[in-house]
């Protein structure tokens, strides 16, 4: 349950916006409010299989988008590649410093590597 959930969460975080304003606040209230069906329905005066099927038809719409487009696949794969060659960077830097002769060109390398991993992490 908790990796459907988490599932959930980050599809309405990369899509939420392209839901219904009714399907953003039952997802938004069952989801991250941890709202039962049975709540929502009687905080919004409808049944709780109203509540259910708009909440289906949100998450089926969200998951249709990932399919199409392949964003939080692509998102969690350029994670891994960043994470990968931070460790590449610390350990050319670390071999680096333990010569005893530090030699600045892979030192100004590994500062380059640097600046193009942490651009990439602000995407």
């Amino acid at each position: 349950m908790k990796s459907q959930a988490y599932r959930m969460a980050m599809l309405y975080d990369f899509y939420g916006d392209l839901l219904t304003q009714r399907q953003k606040e039952f997802f938004d209230l069952y989801y991250n409010d941890d709202l039962s069906l049975a709540e929502i329905a009687e905080n919004y005066d409808i049944t709780r299989q109203g509540v259910r099927d708009i909440i289906v038809r949100a998450e089926r719409t969200l998951e249709d988008i990932e399919e199409k487009t392949g964003l939080i696949q692509r998102h969690q794969h350029t994670r891994s590649c960043i994470a990968v060659l931070q460790e590449l960077c610390d350990q050319l830097q670390a071999l680096n410093r333990a010569k005893l002769e530090s030699n600045k060109e892979v030192q100004l390398l590994c500062m380059q590597l640097q600046k193009a991993i942490e651009e990439l992490e602000k995407d």
